[in-house]
């Protein structure tokens, strides 16, 4: 539940993944790059950045959440040394091969969940040296009361499962997170989207992104699709998007089965242990997404789905625009000072 980013940087990148996803499946020519809301929200997540420019900016962002969060520590009587290795990897579309509109890739992979080309070998380089928490040594060092103090301390005490929805969820204040929602809320106070001046816009923005996939002219189109899908024999998925998460949900099924609810330990070590990415189920589902993948491969490209997905997005991010042009703007400026 912690956020670290602009909101509307994790809707643009959602949207940014999505479409890039998609493009090509009708032969068009939009790509999300065409959004009218990219230009300020770009100003937001550093969509003009590079690969390595993007990876400095979220180095430099660690390095200063760390040393924040190791001076709360210290005002609590802990010690707690910056972990810089807790930095996100910034991921260039050019290094690993993720064209799920391309028949060949379909054919090996599906919606990629089951036979992810991330997984195969060499496909990504491994970790030039082995993860080491520069703070275990201390914690270790501590009794078990105090491992306990060090633990909520740094990150809060863990919502009851009275807090907790049915979905996982949970109302996060950094307030209750700790010395790490403390940092995070420091860093945030620079951040022109987390401030009030913009709380109207983010919650516009916010009903804006749920309410696009229910527009009559996307349901219209996933209507459309739904019917070609029924044609090829694959009845009973509303959408592209229901379609690759019941492979996912299935896949989650299966490891679930093997792993438990986390509440009776199991051995992976143990020879009756089957991993569950090595299982029949798991093959047999595998077969089963690349051939769902394929008629839902087929129909997007037969209906120019994702043309007409971004030609429908597009359109309501123009009015969007317009009905809260000061809005954004006023943001824009701020967000580009702020960088």
């Amino acid at each position: 539940m912690r956020s670290t980013g602009p909101l509307a940087a994790l809707a643009a990148t959602a949207l940014a993944l999505t479409l890039a996803g998609c493009s090509g499946a009708g032969g068009g020519e939009l790509t999300y790059e065409d959004s009218p809301l990219n230009e300020y929200l770009s100003a937001a997540y550093g969509g003009d950045l590079s690969p390595e420019e993007q990876q400095k900016q979220m180095d430099e962002q660690n390095r200063e959440r760390e040393e924040l969060m190791a001076q709360c520590m210290a005002e609590e009587g802990f010690e707690y040394k910056p972990n810089l290795q807790n930095g996100g990897v910034v991921m260039s579309s050019d290094d690993t091969p993720w064209e799920p509109d391309k028949k060949e890739w379909v054919e090996k992979y599906g919606y990629g969940a089951v036979n992810n080309p991330f997984n195969e070998e060499g496909a990504q380089p491994m970790p030039e040296e082995e993860y080491v928490d520069p703070n275990q040594e201390y914690v270790e060092s501590l009794s078990e009361s105090e491992q306990q103090a060090y633990w909520e301390t740094a990150y809060g005490v863990p919502p009851t499962d009275e807090e907790i929805g049915e979905d996982g969820s949970y109302e996060y204040k950094w307030e209750d997170a700790g010395c790490q929602g403390w940092a995070d809320h420091e860093m945030q106070g620079e951040d022109p989207w987390q401030s009030d001046e913009f709380a109207d816009l983010r919650a516009k923005m916010d009903e804006f992104w749920m309410n696009t996939q229910e527009s009559e002219e996307m349901k219209e189109l996933n209507a459309d699709w739904a019917a070609c899908m029924e044609d090829g024999g694959e009845p009973g998925f509303a959408s592209p998007s229901e379609a690759q998460q019941s492979i996912y949900d299935e896949q989650m099924k299966i490891q679930e089965a093997a792993y438990g609810d986390g509440s009776t330990p199991v051995d992976p070590e143990s020879p009756d242990f089957v991993d569950p990415m090595e299982s029949p189920e798991m093959k047999a589902l595998g077969e089963r997404e690349i051939e769902l993948a394929l008629a839902d491969l087929e129909c997007r490209t037969k209906l120019s789905y994702t043309q007409e997905m971004m030609k429908i997005q597009f359109a309501l991010e123009e009015k969007f625009i317009a009905e809260n042009k000061a809005d954004l703007d006023a943001f824009k400026a701020a967000a580009e000072q702020s960088s």
